[in-house]
């Protein structure tokens, strides 16, 4: 089929001697002699608005997949570790990539949102720290349970709610994911628990979620995570050991992104090998930059918890470009200079592009015209996020109770004055 092509294109090139010895080389792929084919119905036209982009290079030019060298993962109480390869296809790195730079663009246009005063209160970015969300969801399946701290936007994408739902709920505005009522912090979805604002406090919850899963016996797990400023927290000891004596199904992971609010973790931490601080429960120390290293990793802890050997610990290098939240501007206790090296150097998505691009993977062009597609949706869904009305007074209480409203005592209850739907 391939030589037929390049023939049919090389007969309109040449001329009408040299178009004969071509047709004479053509009529061993096609009968010349034969009647033309029935005409094919005319495809209706495309919907308004509608881009259709024609690539020069087909997918078959493309190499389908290809395996990368990935960091070496440091282990605690472990006698092997995770892959120090990695098998990328080309549909999963597209995905990635789309996944990632959605996140970027998501949390960029959060950022403008807030200088703006649209968005109000407060506003942890994600930005710097894709890798995780991304590496993590491909490392898990989608039955899996997963419970994080206040930085939770990206991991409200990954599993699965749209930018539009994300960046409403940020603007207090009724169509977001917890209907205008939770803000930054506080977002949620199916086998996904937060966004959860009290420092490390999400951490017992995660292990109660593993609990739970081993109770059921259904094989799956929960990804509980904190960051290297709650590394400190007693919960979080207490979680470790009641989930050591249960063997519960349970991935513990600190995103290192080296700073708890201002303070880098040299100061704020006698030991700062976080993967070790399970002491009698396993670890694992991973580039969290790298979104290869980081699924290898996850794959590797998710299958020893679902072996039944109960939780590990994992420690997670990132780093974020913005400050702790919008009212830090994250330059007073690191320089410009310093993150400005880490986007130059070691940024997650830039990596992954130049994997895809140096293996021919896919194009240049390619992810032009997916970044435009991205910025589009973000577009799409700020102009939702700022024109979706705010919820009523009515809806204050509503969804406070699973099933029942408030029992009343003596004809009252803590919300008398408006109705409680559950």
């Amino acid at each position: 089929m391939q030589n037929m092509l390049t023939l049919i294109s090389n007969v309109f090139r040449l001329g009408n001697a040299s178009k004969n010895v071509l047709l004479i080389g053509l009529s061993k792929y096609v009968d010349l002699t034969a009647p033309p084919a029935p005409a094919t119905p005319r495809q209706p036209p495309l919907p308004p608005g509608t881009r259709m982009v024609v690539s020069a290079r087909s997918f078959a030019d493309f190499t389908p997949q290809a395996s990368f060298p990935i960091k070496k993962c440091d282990l605690h109480r472990l006698e092997e570790g995770p892959s120090d390869e990695a098998l990328l296809t080309r549909e999963q790195g597209l995905q990635y990539y789309r996944t990632m730079q959605t996140v970027r663009r998501m949390e960029l246009k959060a950022d403008q949102l807030y200088k703006q005063k649209i968005i109000r209160g407060f506003c942890h970015l994600y930005d710097g720290q894709e890798a995780c969300a991304m590496g993590i969801e491909a490392g898990i399946n989608p039955t899996d349970h997963l419970i994080t701290a206040y930085r939770a936007h990206g991991y409200t994408f990954t599993r699965g709610v749209a930018v539009r739902e994300i960046l409403a709920e940020l603007t207090g505005r009724r169509g977001g994911v917890a209907k205008g009522k939770g803000g930054s912090m506080h977002m949620y979805a199916k086998n996904f628990y937060g966004g959860n604002g009290i420092v490390g406090a999400q951490v017992p919850l995660g292990a109660g979620v593993a609990l739970a899963c081993q109770y059921q016996g259904n094989n799956q797990v929960c990804v509980t995570l904190y960051g290297d400023g709650a590394a400190n927290q007693g919960q979080i000891f207490e979680s470790f050991n009641m989930a050591a004596l249960w063997k519960l199904p349970c991935i513990f992971i600190c995103e290192n992104n080296k700073f708890g609010m201002g303070t880098s973790v040299e100061r704020s931490s006698a030991s700062t090998d976080y993967y070790k601080r399970g002491d009698y429960i396993p670890g694992l120390k991973v580039d969290g930059m790298d979104v290869l290293c980081v699924r290898e990793a996850i794959r590797f802890a998710a299958d020893y918890c679902r072996a039944g050997k109960g939780p590990i610990v994992m420690e997670l290098e990132t780093y974020r470009y913005h400050g702790h939240s919008m009212s830090d501007p994250g330059v007073s206790y690191r320089t410009r200079e310093e993150i400005q090296e880490v986007r130059t150097k070691n940024d997650p998505i830039s990596m992954l592009k130049e994997r895809m691009l140096s293996n021919n993977m896919s194009s240049v062009e390619e992810l032009k015209e997916i970044d435009l597609e991205i910025r589009k949706v973000i577009e799409d869904a700020a102009q939702y996020a700022i024109s979706d009305p705010e919820p009523s007074l009515d809806e204050l209480c509503n969804h406070i109770y699973a099933r029942d409203p408030p029992m009343e005592v003596r004809g009252t209850n803590p919300w008398v004055k408006l109705k409680s739907v559950s």
